[in-house]
């Protein structure tokens, strides 16, 4: 299938449930509560509108000059987020009614009882008591998943064992930082507090595993500049998301190693010191061949020639390549992407299609074991909310 024909369903298949999700919210919040003129006009043309924000937004992502750049973004991304857990709530109290109500009308229709008369005023009291419930109920849980989403990240210990690892190398540290996207709406002032909680931790090793970066280096190459304070004993690292294929990857890749970042492509590097060391490789990200023709995911050639008997970390940014990365001997695969599903219930989507969403997994593939950690992620992507998922920046120590 070509990219065009790719890019096409994908663009079909979203304004299709974006309409779906819109149109449902009209049914439940204009329609069922009998809103009166002009308000009933003025809410029906705003949702048609508002269900375009998405596409409307990545456009003026990519093309429109500033400010609007940065303006109509964060106003089509933030819709999105509170239409998305506007139509969670309402379809969440439409599935409760029907849980209650439903083996009653069940009966009612096996019995061929005669339907109950009408009661349109009962019916018009409910339905505006659900819509203000759930338009409260998702206020409520919005200003609380705006704060999660801009505050700082939180700092988790993840220990990890590793059997290769050199005795005298246990309680070596990894800060893992992933899916920054800096872009519109996550700036200077962000990858400054990221750079710093980082930098507290007095890591060993700092690893940056992907979608660092939502723009072009010279929109955002002095908000990444502050990455360049990085400090960590045995370096910083990075390896490409699918978002740096969106956002000149090579010009990136020439950005980074001025700042002080390996980049990591398909290539592995030893850590440690001269008399106990481990394998640190990292790999393009598992979409890069088919958005940029001159990167691929290619583990065989980050682990060729290696010693098997030693220690090995592996960076990829998405947890779907675990299975090849345990049966090729990897004992901790870092990975993010997932944003731990960012918006409840948004993480049931993702574990569709990721095998892991957020924290540490063993993984078995056959007769061989290993071990993946997922991050949440220290931003997030479009809506700048956090529901259920807080950002995080992991301290990863390993042990013998």
């Amino acid at each position: 299938m070509s990219r065009a024909l790719s890019l096409s369903i994908f663009v079909v298949v979203s304004l299709a449930v974006l309409g779906g999700m819109h149109t449902y919210l009209w049914i439940r919040l204009v329609r069922d509560t009998a809103m009166a003129d002009p308000w009933r006009r003025v809410a029906t043309v705003s949702l048609v509108v508002l269900s375009f924000a998405m596409p409307l937004g990545l456009v003026a992502l990519r093309a429109a000059p500033r400010p609007l750049a940065r303006i109509v973004p964060a106003v089509a991304f933030g819709w999105l987020g509170l239409a998305f857990m506007l139509f969670c709530a309402l379809v969440a109290i439409d599935a409760v009614r029907a849980a209650l109500h439903g083996s009653e009308l069940l009966a009612d229709w096996l019995r061929r009882r005669p339907d109950p008369p009408a009661d349109p005023a009962r019916r018009l009291f409910v339905a505006r008591a659900i819509a203000g419930g759930a338009a409260l109920a998702t206020g409520g849980a919005a200003a609380l998943a705006f704060r999660a989403a801009t505050g700082p990240a939180e700092i988790s210990e993840v220990p990890v064992r590793l059997e290769r690892l050199p005795p005298t190398l246990s309680g070596l540290t990894i800060a893992q930082l992933t899916d920054l996207h800096v872009g519109p709406t996550i700036g200077e002032r962000d990858v400054r507090r990221a750079v710093d909680q980082t930098n507290a931790l007095r890591p060993d090793v700092i690893a940056i595993t992907g979608d660092l970066v939502d723009g072009s280096v010279r929109d955002l190459g002095r908000a990444i500049s502050h990455l360049g304070r990085l400090r960590a004993r045995y370096g910083v690292y990075f390896v490409t998301g699918n978002h740096e294929y969106y956002s000149g990857v090579e010009e990136w890749l020439e950005e980074l190693p001025r700042l002080g970042v390996r980049v990591l492509r398909n290539e592995r590097v030893t850590v440690g010191d001269a008399g106990a060391s481990i394998d640190l490789a990292g790999v393009d990200d598992w979409s890069a061949a088919r958005m940029n023709g001159g990167h691929e995911n290619d583990l065989r050639r980050a682990l060729a020639g290696r010693d098997p008997e030693r220690g090995l970390v592996l960076l990829a940014h998405q947890p779907r390549g675990v299975a090849e990365a345990v049966q090729a001997g990897v004992e901790l695969q870092l990975s993010g992407h997932t944003h731990g599903g960012q918006i409840v219930p948004f993480n049931l989507l993702v574990a569709a299609a990721q095998p892991y969403v957020k924290g540490l997994h063993r993984h078995a593939e056959g007769d061989r074991a290993g071990q993946i950690f997922v991050s949440r992620g220290t931003g997030y992507w479009g809506p700048p909310l956090r529901l259920g998922s807080p950002p995080e920046i992991a301290r990863i120590v390993l042990t013998t």
